[in-house]
């Protein structure tokens, strides 16, 4: 049946900031759909806080609300906007969380909005732990055994009939947050209070622990009419025991028997049809190694994760074809847009292994627990494409950019046996390195299966590989023709290959030349060839038969390197600034190729452009598609680091770099050349000295003062950097530093504690273009990805403003910069000093672009193909301020990373980010507040304040303002008596290592509202504060870190009333 006729406004739900267990796969989607909407003629209204993603752009929706994403906000959109339907499937949990209250408490039907897709009740028996229960015992699905409770000791009663391990599964959260395996009584009390106080409605489940039983899922389609489909089935190496957002996956299933895939199959589209889904669907089940005994584990009804890598593993829109399904149409009524021919009810088939591997943020977080169980700690993912399980596994582990070329690390090679033997016990991200270690001391596959559960198929697939290296090594020396193919084809790299044979890696690639091993490009077609596919998206092999084609059309080809896994420090934000320049240069006429590994994004969408190559980004991988491809030129400034990294590489294989030249690169990262162009241009920055080792690093502090800023060059996000204050501290970053080998030296830096002003400007050889500055609400010290940012600037003169033009644009010129520039200062003792300049894309690019109005990337791209700013509408020099506050405000994933610190510092440590828009500062702040979900006390509330002595004097009058408001305030010893003696009524509490009643005792009895704690220096883990900081994340209570952050939140309190707030559609500023 075509769409449904009363649909004419549809409002779509976002997924709001990037988070672990939620990141930028919902961005895709949520775009997908969005396009596909408006496609079909209808008026689109958007609500999402986050401002990093392509889904917020005023080109994808109508009309587009950066808002909050809480029940007040949402009616206030739909009171304005009186959308006739609501499409709730497409923003992840959060989303459909949103949706599923406003049905409830009849704010839908009050404005006579329909909901899209799948129904409530769908949704709730799917969703509802016990409901969905009795809706798979109805049609005789098998479940694992398990009881929803509402407190601990009904948790422990049923524990304790089932017998223990169990697992606990709060209802109604994200990536398996607070829930977790219990092995004891202890360990349940702890884990089952803990769910109980993070679910949604107070319920955990209880369930029996399969752990070591196969994961498998199934990605599957239905419509209104009720036609099934399969889109992709997958199977997780890792057994059941590991978040599937943790585990690597592999698609199509490798170890099924046609009986065990059929059966699945089957019960697959059983259950989708029995819940009356409608639109994509998820589902996974348990099966058990010895026999046919299978359990479902749980069923999303809704687009996933996991779609994301169905949809890109298979080439099937899922989300596009989810939304017209939304709309009424049935699966054989909507085009397959990657063949043109076919339907979207045809079953995609994979004639090639795809591999997906999590990015966890160990090396960013040295101290956290690695462990994997089922909270998800992932926060993005690659994925491989290659024609065996082998070379999809060796091509993945290079995407990762962890410094790792093969199934290898180093700091294995040096344990003992049996250590190796321990080790494999373990489950943490590193464990496939450990598998293949053990398969090298010559472990056979069988006994890992008995220790690991992994599938002997798989482990016989990693010795493969373990064999082939075994026989390069024992070439010594050049390596037949036989041998080197058999390498190639398992996508060994060139590099790793001359490494084990004693060669160069030029002269491999020479040998393999002379023997015609050359790589060739395969097509993802969603059908094994059977029809040609119109979207040109690739994967090399090295079989011979290649399919990369020519269009014949005679444009200008340019290269657009991606910015590859989302990790902390570089996130969607770059995904953004790619797809953006490549929809920039389609409009100036060039042909544009992609080349990315990540499943999640946007930028590898089959139709964003005009081709798509899904490859590791090293220099040896991206020569092979420069080989292939022959480009005109090729852009770095758009993929964050891992990109810019690569410029090098590309100027050496004779590509023409677009833009900044890869030695204007060089010289913003060498520190000498850039002092030189700084004391050139006249502008001061804080004193510092390049060293090696720990004692060179001493001499630099004693010289310059404490306290100093120690960090390595060139490096994303802050990583290793940190602020010493003795002689201490530094022994203890050196020796952290030095863990991972540096080839570039550290630099060691005065510290200034000014404001810090950040600004991204476009610079085209003459004039520069700065769309706005942006000023943090914490002072220098805490990194700019944590901050919180303000635009227009609060406290800036004009002879400042024109200071930053003036820097910005002589900085700019000296390092030949022609494109994008992003530089941060500090305004101290009214003089503005530099801290550092990037010639690239930064991570405010999306969120300044947003709030001004001025599409800084597209000017960018035009500047980078020779056009001139003062050709173009938006003039040189500073952009006119607007007439809105623009709040940007961080988000952090700490509850799902045990053991981190939540103290800020110059290492960044936040996921994602919100924004909140309003006519003043202090409404701006409480929208971005709300949006980031930190609540701020009110009157009659409680609030501990404990900080380090440096904060005593600042923190006085902070205080007094909270106690006039009404809030009831306590304090650690020392602080509660430099407040009394200010006269600002307090109560004293004990610290965490003092008698009870302390603290601790006062946070986990849930009173507490806010907890004010400034760290102490330094990283040790039995520190007060650092107890206290993970107390409050346990126990989700807000906690403030910074100073600044605390006088922020008064201001919110001081000034500004949640009644006032109004929703700000931006495609009207």
């Amino acid at each position: 049946m075509p769409k449904y006729n009363d649909v004419k406004k549809v409002l779509v739900l976002g997924s709001g900031p990037i988070v672990i267990g939620q990141a930028a796969e919902f961005d895709y989607a949520g775009t997908q759909a969005c396009r596909a909407l408006k496609e079909e003629g209808l008026e689109v209204v958007l609500v999402n806080s986050n401002p990093a993603t392509i889904m917020t752009d005023k080109d994808i929706a109508d009309h587009v609300y950066i808002e909050p994403l809480n029940i007040p906000s949402v009616t206030q959109v739909i009171e304005k906007e009186r959308p006739d339907s609501i499409l709730p499937t497409l923003g992840g949990q959060t989303g459909l969380n949103l949706a599923m209250a406003l049905h409830e408490n009849g704010t839908l039907e009050k404005y006579g909005v329909k909901l899209l897709g799948t129904s409530p009740e769908s949704i709730r028996k799917a969703e509802d732990r016990q409901g969905f229960k009795d809706c798979m015992e109805s049609i005789g699905q098998p479940c694992v055994v398990s009881e929803v409770v509402e407190s601990v000791p009904d948790a422990v009663a049923f524990a304790e009939s089932i017998s223990y391990p169990v697992i606990v599964r709060p209802a109604y959260t994200l990536g398996g947050t607070g829930g977790g395996i219990a092995y004891d009584r202890a360990s349940l009390e702890e884990i089952a209070e803990r769910g109980i106080n993070l679910s949604r409605v107070g319920q955990v489940l209880i369930e029996r622990c399969i752990s070591g039983w196969k994961e498998i899922e199934f990605e599957v389609m239905r419509d209104s009419v009720g036609n099934v489909i399969t889109i992709c089935s997958m199977e997780n190496i890792d057994p059941v025991g590991v978040h599937t957002g943790d585990s690597i996956v592999v698609a199509p299933t490798q170890t099924l028997a046609n009986k065990e895939f059929q059966m699945l199959r089957s019960a697959a589209l059983e259950i989708i049809s029995a819940l009356e889904i409608e639109g994509g669907c998820n589902v996974q089940f348990a099966l058990n190694p010895d026999s046919y005994e299978y359990a479902v584990i749980e069923v999303n009804p809704r687009v996933s994760r996991s779609s994301a890598l169905a949809s890109k593993a298979t080439g099937y829109p899922i989300a596009k074809v989810a939304a017209k399904v939304a709309l009424g149409y049935a699966l054989d009524e909507i085009p397959n847009a990657v063949t043109g021919v076919t339907k979207a009810c045809f079953e995609p088939t994979i004639d090639y292994c795809v591999l997906k591997i999590p990015r966890l943020p160990f090396d960013k977080f040295t101290t956290a627990s690695r462990t994997l169980g089922t909270q998800m700690k992932a926060t993005g993912e690659v994925m491989a494409i290659a024609n065996s399980f082998e070379g999809a596994v060796m091509k993945a582990i290079r995407s990762l950019e962890l410094n790792v070329r093969a199934l290898k690390l180093d700091k294995l090679e040096g344990l003992y046996t049996d250590e190796i033997e321990e080790l494999l016990v373990n489950v943490t991200d590193e464990r496939l390195f450990v598998v293949a270690e053990a398969l090298r001391r010559g472990f056979s596959p069988q006994k890992i299966n008995s220790i690991t559960k992994m599938d002997v198929w798989f482990l016989d697939g990693f010795k493969r590989i373990i064999d082939m290296e075994e026989e390069l090594k024992r070439c010594k020396g050049e390596p037949d023709e036989d041998t080197l193919r058999r390498a190639k084809e398992m996508c060994f790299a060139d590099s790793y290959i001359g490494t084990l044979c004693g060669m160069e890696q030029s002269a491999v690639k020479r040998l393999r030349e002379r023997y015609g091993i050359v790589p060739a490009f395969k097509m993802v077609d969603t059908c094994a060839a059977e029809f040609d596919a119109q979207t040109p998206y690739y994967y090399s092999t090295y079989d011979g038969e290649n399919e990369a084609r020519e269009d014949g059309s005679g444009r200008k080809k340019v290269l657009v390197l991606g910015s590859g896994p989302i990790r902390i420090g570089q996130g969607i934000e770059f995904d953004y600034c790619s797809v953006h320049s490549v929809w920039a240069l389609k409009k100036l006429g060039c042909e544009t190729i992609i080349v990315n590994n990540n499943p999640e994004t946007v930028s590898t969408d089959f139709d964003v452009a005009d081709k798509l190559y899904f490859e590791p980004l090293t220099a040896e991988d991206v020569q092979n598609i420069v080989e292939q491809e022959k480009p005109w030129g090729a852009v770095v400034q758009f993929g964050g680091q891992t990109a810019i990294k690569l410029a090098k590489a590309l100027t050496d294989m004779g590509v023409r770099i677009l833009g900044t030249s890869s030695d204007g690169v060089d010289a913003a990262e060498d520190r000498e050349r850039f002092d030189e162009i700084l004391q050139k241009c006249d502008i001061p920055r804080a004193k510092g000295r390049t060293i090696f080792t720990t004692q060179e690093a001493l001499d630099a502090a004693h010289e310059l003062g404490y306290p100093v800023l120690v960090r390595p060059s060139y490096v994303l996000g802050g990583q290793g950097m940190e602020i010493a204050y003795s002689d201490r501290n530094i022994e203890d970053f050196m020796r952290i530093i030095n863990m991972t080998v540096q080839e570039h030296p550290i630099l060691v830096d005065q510290y200034l504690m000014g404001r810090e002003l950040e600004v991204d400007g476009v610079f085209d050889g003459e004039d520069i273009l700065i769309p706005g500055i942006m000023e943090h609400v914490e002072r220098a010290g805490v990194h700019s990805g944590d901050s919180i940012a303000v635009y227009p600037p609060l406290h800036l003169e004009q002879k400042h403003r024109e200071l930053i033009l003036q820097h910005t644009r002589n900085m700019a010129k000296h390092l030949g910069v022609i494109g994008l520039i992003n530089a941060q200062y500090i305004l101290y003792q009214d003089e503005i000093y530099v801290i550092e300049v990037n010639p690239r894309s930064s991570r405010t690019i999306p969120y300044i672009s947003k709030v001004t109005g001025v599409p800084i990337i597209d000017i960018a791209t035009k500047v980078m193909l020779g056009e001139k700013l003062k050709d173009m509408e938006y003039g040189t020099g500073i952009y006119k301020e607007s007439s809105y506050y623009a709040v940007k405000a961080p988000v952090f994933s700490f509850e799902k990373l045990t053991d981190v610190d939540t103290g800020l510092g110059p290492e960044m440590k936040s996921t994602g980010e919100v924004l909140g828009l309003a006519e003043t500062f202090p409404q701006a702040l409480l929208k971005a507040f709300k949006g980031a979900g930190l609540k701020v006390p009110k009157s009659g509330g409680r609030a501990i304040i404990t900080v380090k002595d440096e904060d005593k004097e600042e923190i006085v009058e902070i205080a007094r303002g909270f106690e006039e408001m009404g809030v009831e305030l306590f304090a650690t010893a020392g602080t509660c008596q430099v407040l009394l003696e200010a006269g600002v009524k307090c109560k004293p509490v004990a610290r965490v290592s003092e008698a009870h009643p302390n603290i601790s005792d006062m946070i986990a009895s849930g009173t507490v509202d806010l907890i004010i704690n400034t760290p102490t220096h330094g990283r040790r883990h039995e520190s007060d504060g650092f107890k206290i900081r993970r107390m409050a994340v346990e126990h989700s209570v807000a906690c403030v870190t910074a100073i600044d952050t605390a006088r922020a939140m008064l201001t919110v309190r001081e000034s500004s009333r949640s009644e006032d707030l109004r929703p700000i559609d931006i495609t009207k500023i």
